[in-house]
């Protein structure tokens, strides 16, 4: 049995066949994680609840994410810029919870709240090429905030979390393998397929042994990313 639930005007379509749930992002540029791309991707993974098995997450060819949207911080709307970010932040550590085995295709780029979201699923497949990896924050003037820090550092090594943080250092995809960024490289053009063939194995684990380790194996850091959404909040409550 198979269901799509896309539309031409949304940005994050949802499929569901054979037990595995895909979540593809499309905005037709960046894949920017705008309130309205954010609010697209909770309700795919609503429904990926609902149905159980394994999600797939994915982006447009070339790009996974290229971060929050700057057009929002340059408007200058306040309350939309705190929903943005304190959505985003959720979002993250939603995925870090998510009770489904989370498969992340990453067809390419991720930068900034997408490097952040990408370390947040269980398992990533990257693409060979010229895919690049960071969060550029330090280089944009931005500070990187609590949660995006707790999201890295329980995926790289304190050499590369030190490169990635403090010097906005862009890793190619070999780096980014090594970094413990991604779990593997494909071509381009077997990403999909990979990406059903991990998720097809996952199917075979019991679910609720899997929920339940995951929920033990990131019992503190989900602890710890919640007061440090909390810290990060506050904060942009005041600067927005």
């Amino acid at each position: 049995m198979s269901t799509n639930l896309s539309s031409t005007n949304q940005l994050a379509t949802y499929s569901f066949e054979e037990g595995i749930s895909t979540i593809t992002l499309d905005d037709g540029k960046a894949n920017v994680m705008s309130v309205q791309m954010l609010a697209e991707i909770n309700a795919a993974l609503d429904e990926a609840e609902k149905r159980g098995g394994v999600v797939i997450l994915t982006g447009r060819e070339k790009m996974f994410s290229g971060g929050f949207d700057l057009s929002v911080f340059k408007a200058g709307d306040q309350e939309q810029t705190y929903t943005m970010l304190s959505n985003g932040a959720r979002l993250a550590e939603r995925l870090l919870g998510f009770p489904l085995p989370i498969i992340t295709a990453c067809s390419g780029h991720a930068v900034a709240m997408g490097i952040f979201l990408l370390v947040a699923t269980d398992y990533r497949i990257g693409v060979e090429g010229g895919s690049k990896f960071a969060a550029n924050e330090v280089a944009i003037g931005m500070t990187v905030p609590h949660f995006a820090i707790r999201v890295l550092r329980q995926r790289l090594t304190p050499q590369q979390l030190n490169k990635a943080v403090n010097f906005a250092h862009y890793f190619s995809t070999t780096e980014a393998l090594q970094a413990g960024i991604i779990d593997e490289l494909t071509d381009p053009a077997e990403l999909m397929a990979v990406a059903r063939q991990r998720a097809t194995e996952a199917l075979k684990l019991d679910a609720g042994a899997h929920t339940s380790s995951k929920l033990r194996l990131r019992e503190v850091l989900l602890q710890d990313i919640a007061r440090d959404i909390e810290r990060d909040c506050e904060g942009w409550r005041q600067a927005y």
